[in-house]
């Protein structure tokens, strides 16, 4: 069944600019199918490839913060086709997760909180900084929350992507802020496709037998050459991963991209961007298609990711996407931020109501919202995104009823509110 929204200002402004294109919330039942014609999430679960997984880890210093001289690793997971068929180049997507503690040390997530409890905000501190430290101390592992997304990036890989999935510890742990952390993970960001543009290139330079197996660490010989478009590059960050991708893209920005790079699509999940910026033509998109998707019982992010996404693109002409998720919270789009894991640090998030259990909601919410499990969760975030990159990187147009609030192929969800204006 479906529920019509009306925000008649917006509606007002976008039709003046010919750009509406939907503006629905959608509901579907438990148990509910995907309708025909409808790129179902199954079939990106099995997908046309089988998908090879290897790591890459050049140092946790390999380079410095430019805003502080700090420093931070270049490393990444990347997922990607492995039956290669004939001379065919796969695009590339690149994640980058957002803030969170980069150090596992257990006996410092027991100290904080114990100080939390007790009010002692001097050793809460104390054992904070042993959790958001670079490199971490000997013995005390990272958290690899660019692990968070193999669930995504295996999805995405199985449909002809390669995904890289970028670690931005050294940027969680750096003292950069704002509009400097923004542009901190956006010059990350661009360091990574600069390797990979020369690997696709020439089969050389940093990445050029430096590939791992996750599990095993032993060296695995893949060849990218001329495998990959390094002009039908997409860009997904998570929290301020989501702020530093709107940051790379920006109009402003544009000219820092590598040579022979090509950044044709932006999505920025539950964004945590600079609310308090005094520049906002500093993550103004105009011309490359930008969607943005946030939870109703996000306990980090609130309603104002998707007014912030709305002002960066107001004055384009290329397609943005709302979606607006029933139910979901902010961590659990990353498998290590999540309860499940039993990683350290990992929480569910969202504000809930000792009178009304499995419910959640925006703060002073007076209809909280049944929460999603983790992996209802995922499966929209894989749904949305998958239709997104495969219809703006492939020209793929079987997933726009998707993108466009027509049409909802999941059973799992109780509403997805999608807002869209496709361009002109």
């Amino acid at each position: 069944m479906k529920h019509r929204t009306i925000d008649t200002a917006g509606l007002r402004q976008r039709t003046r600019r010919g750009l509406v294109a939907a503006a629905t919330v959608l509901a579907v039942s438990a148990g509910g199918t995907a309708r025909a014609g409808v790129h179902p999430h199954g079939e990106a679960a099995t997908g046309r490839y089988a998908v090879g997984v290897v790591d890459y880890d050049l140092g946790s210093t390999a380079y410095r913060l430019a805003e502080t001289g700090e420093p931070s690793e270049l490393a990444a997971t990347v997922h990607y086709p492995k039956d290669h068929r004939g001379a065919v180049r796969h695009p590339l997507v690149v994640l980058l997760h957002g803030l969170h503690e980069t150090c596992a040390d257990r006996t410092a997530a027991t100290e904080r909180d114990a100080a939390e409890k007790a009010g002692d905000w001097d050793a809460y501190a104390a054992a904070g900084q042993k959790l958001y430290n670079w490199p971490c101390a000997p013995g005390i592992r990272p958290i690899a929350s660019d692990h968070g997304y193999d669930y995504l990036a295996r999805d995405l890989a199985a449909q002809g992507f390669v995904v890289v999935s970028v670690s931005a510890n050294g940027v969680n742990a750096s003292s950069v802020t704002g509009d400097q952390n923004a542009s901190a993970r956006a010059d990350l960001l661009n360091r990574h496709l600069a390797l990979w543009q020369r690997l696709d290139a020439t089969g050389t330079g940093g990445l050029a037998g430096r590939f791992v197996d996750p599990a095993t660490g032993k060296r695995v010989n893949v060849d990218f050459r001329h495998r990959v478009d390094m002009r039908r590059v997409g860009t997904l960050g998570h929290s301020r991963g989501g702020a530093g991708v709107t940051w790379q893209a920006a109009e402003a920005h544009r000219g820092r991209w590598p040579a022979g790079v090509r950044v044709k699509a932006v999505l920025a999940l539950a964004p945590a961007y600079n609310v308090m910026t005094e520049d906002m033509s500093a993550y103004r998109v105009d011309r490359t298609p930008l969607a943005v998707l946030r939870g109703s019982c996000d306990g980090q992010v609130g309603q104002e990711a998707f007014s912030f996404a709305d002002d960066a693109t107001a004055r384009g002409t290329a397609a943005f996407y709302r979606f607006a998720v029933r139910g979901a919270n902010h961590n659990f789009f990353n498998t290590r931020w999540s309860p499940d894991s039993g990683e350290v640090a990992a929480k569910d998030d969202a504000s809930h109501s000792p009178a009304l259990p499995g419910r959640c909601g925006d703060g002073g919410a007076d209809a909280p919202d049944t929460q999603l499990t983790e992996p209802q969760e995922r499966k929209v975030l894989s749904t949305y995104v998958d239709a997104f990159f495969r219809r703006h990187l492939m020209g793929d147009h079987r997933s726009d009823a998707v993108l466009e609030g027509r049409e909802h192929p999941l059973s799992s969800v109780t509403e997805v509110d999608v807002r869209a204006r496709t361009g002109r």
